[in-house]
């Protein structure tokens, strides 16, 4: 990948949901004007969600979720149900298509009431227009979306997915009721002015594909640039170098996690330093609670269980950082004979409550959606979270140094221990 191109987990979500035969596969393909997802009069066609990134005017790089009917039926049914529930978690803005000649039914009302319970925006298509009687088909429609409106509580579209008929009204919808928190959070940005240095320690990830940065740093390296800043590349062993050569103080230093203590030795004290990891902790989902999670590290105990969670499922290495590095730092720092699990892939757990910590990947393959759910479906279970960075830097003392750029990030972490005697405030 490109810094050109946007990565799935970047860009807008919007999911096509509703009743078997709805239309609503026809419907992607007339809003990307691609054949994206079969088309056919069967009931049941689409088995498994259908992602497909692209542009999509006038909203930009977006993901379109083409998802299977949730009126679906007998054991693979139930099956695809749960691939559509899960949809849910990434879903950023809905369309809730209903059949022009069937009318809403109450597995609408179904699927409406999922998404308003989770604040997704949701705009509803009323479909196939164009087999409505010729004579009265626009009046006909016309009182269907707003009898739906009334129904449902939110705007309903009339269009034909055959005839493309409403479709550019559709998508100009679809860019006004995008989040408009959409654009605020940056990965680096607002933490810099025009002209700052940002060094980026960037060691050669084994993992990462050949002739690659991993994509985390690729996304930091697109944000700075994108704020007028200046982005300086080194690894770890250079880093020391770098720093002497540059003639002016770096705004910050941002390093791989896995280098922590290295970067640390070689970044004067007074240049700000964190990790890729905490950017994205920010980014992606919530700092100050998975500041919170790491004071969960000191309390576990023998025969506790921790879960690692890695959306990704690259290549394991020999000295791999979620299922190697990760487990023998934290055991090394407690002291506790601890069962360590392993969730890689998009579906998450449904025992969660089974752990006594959950330690995230900075979740740069999924959006900010899913991760907040991640973080939701843990504090329901009442299971602590800390991601890879935070964990990291708080295992080998450094975390009040590596937050020291998120004011509101430091003192949570003062505060929890302050509150806990267990705890001493790193130096």
């Amino acid at each position: 990948m490109n810094l050109n191109e946007s990565p799935r987990a970047s860009r807008l979500h919007i999911a096509v949901f509703g009743r078997r035969n709805a239309g609503k596969s026809s419907l992607i393909n007339a809003l990307s004007r691609q054949e994206v997802s079969v088309v056919s009069p069967v009931q049941g066609t689409t088995t498994d969600p259908v992602y497909k990134a692209m542009e999509l005017l006038p909203l930009g790089p977006v993901v379109l979720i083409d998802t299977a009917g949730l009126d679906d039926e007998g054991e693979l049914g139930e099956q695809r149900k749960k691939k559509t529930m899960e949809v849910l978690y990434k879903t950023d803005v809905a369309l809730l298509v209903i059949d022009a000649l069937d009318g809403a039914t109450a597995y609408d009302e179904q699927i409406a009431g999922m998404l308003k319970s989770r604040n997704i925006p949701v705009i509803g298509v009323i479909n196939k227009t164009d087999l409505l009687s010729a004579a009265n088909a626009d009046r006909d429609a016309a009182v269907q979306a707003d009898t739906c409106r009334d129904q449902f509580g939110f705007r309903f579209m009339p269009v034909s997915a055959a005839s493309k008929k409403g479709i550019n009204s559709l998508r100009e919808a679809l860019s006004a009721v995008v989040p408009a928190e959409e654009d605020k959070f940056r990965i680096i940005g607002d933490l810099l002015s025009p002209g700052d240095l940002v060094v980026l320690v960037t060691p050669i990830d084994k993992a990462a594909p050949k002739g690659r940065l991993i994509l985390p740093q690729q996304q930091t390296i697109r944000d700075i640039l994108e704020s007028d800043a200046i982005a300086v590349v080194t690894k770890e062993h250079e880093l020391k170098l770098t720093l002497e050569s540059l003639g002016r103080k770096p705004r910050l230093v941002v390093t791989d996690s896995q280098v922590f203590l290295k970067a640390a030795a070689d970044t004067p004290p007074d240049v700000p330093l964190t990790s890729f990891s905490i950017l994205f902790a920010r980014h992606k989902g919530d700092l100050e609670e998975l500041v919170r999670g790491a004071r969960a590290i000191d309390r576990l105990r023998d025969g506790d269980k921790v879960l690692i969670a890695e959306p990704c499922t690259h290549h394991t290495q020999p000295d791999d950082i979620g299922s190697v590095k990760l487990p023998r730092w934290i055991r090394q720092a407690t002291g506790r004979t601890l069962e360590f699990h392993h969730a890689n892939g998009m579906s998450f757990p449904d025992n969660v409550q089974d752990y006594a910590l959950i330690v995230h990947c900075g979740g740069c393959m999924i959006n900010r959606r899913q991760m907040l759910w991640r973080m939701e479906q843990a504090a329901a279970g009442g299971v602590p979270v800390v991601n890879y960075g935070v964990a990291i830097a708080h295992v080998q003392g450094i975390l009040e140094r590596a937050i020291s750029p998120f004011p509101l990030a430091r003192l949570v972490w003062e505060e929890e221990c302050a509150a806990d005697s267990t705890l001493t405030v790193e130096k």
